[in-house]
């Protein structure tokens, strides 16, 4: 029986499993894609599938987990509030893990109303590399259809929804990150764009490279603000969990 559950699906998710593994850290690991379970190492149980509030409560109730480590993406508002609720309802310790950030470059919005009023400020042509999340509120920009490039996780669903939604396919760019700068540079002269959106993500999220992509370029770049919480930084998390998990 596993003595950890991780809620995964980052960079920093992965690694802390392959910790626990050579460890000899039991660990189950929760993560919401397919894709996202093939990059885990082995030794770790995988639990794959989106969950909400209720069935991670469930989860946790069934099983006699000493700690849960909430390592999901620093955007994932939604699923850190669930996690921390799910925690609460079943008496099991909550840790959150906090990424390394980056120091932000450019022109900073702290959400998506206050981005889509800075680019309704100019005509310029922007490259979003927010994902499929910020679809719908980014069809708030004016002309976005002729406006807007998308850069998307490859996958016949989101690629749906684009289209549902007014956007153009041609400039729907579906590709797996994380990215160069010299991909990201290809991107950005691909659509043409003068403007370069995107999350303050880290260094394992990729921010310098599109920061020195969006330099190289000549193009702006505008980053939206990581929502402020408190956590550990992953070599707490892993100082807590040996002192308390490991054999």
């Amino acid at each position: 029986m596993s003595e950890l559950l991780i809620f995964g699906g980052t960079t920093e998710g992965r690694e802390l499993a392959e910790y626990c593994v050579g460890s000899g850290i039991g660990t189950d690991v929760s993560v919401a894609t397919e894709y996202g379970a093939s990059l885990l190492p082995r030794g770790v149980n995988v639990l794959c599938g989106r969950l909400d509030a209720e069935q991670m409560t469930t989860l946790l109730s069934e099983n006699s987990y000493g700690i849960v480590v909430d390592a999901t993406h620093p955007y994932a508002v939604e699923a850190t509030k669930n996690i921390r609720s799910a925690c609460e309802n079943a008496g099991v310790r909550y840790l959150r893990l906090i990424r390394k950030s980056s120091p932000a470059c450019g022109k900073t919005v702290r959400d998506t109303a206050e981005l889509v009023k800075l680019l309704n400020s100019s005509e310029s042509t922007v490259l979003s590399t927010l994902g499929s999340k910020a679809l719908r509120e980014l069809t708030g920009v004016d002309d976005y259809r002729r406006r807007l490039w998308m850069r998307v996780l490859p996958s016949e669903e989101i690629f749906e929804q684009c289209c549902k939604l007014g956007y153009d396919e041609a400039k729907v760019i579906m590709e797996k990150g994380p990215f160069t700068t010299e991909q990201n540079v290809a991107h950005l002269r691909k659509s043409g764009a003068a403007v370069l959106v995107t999350k303050e993500s880290g260094e394992t999220g990729g921010y310098s490279e599109k920061a020195e992509a969006a330099r190289s370029c000549g193009a702006e770049l505008i980053t939206l603000a990581r929502p402020e919480e408190q956590g550990h930084s992953f070599e707490e998390i892993v100082e807590i969990i040996g002192r308390e998990l490991k054999k």
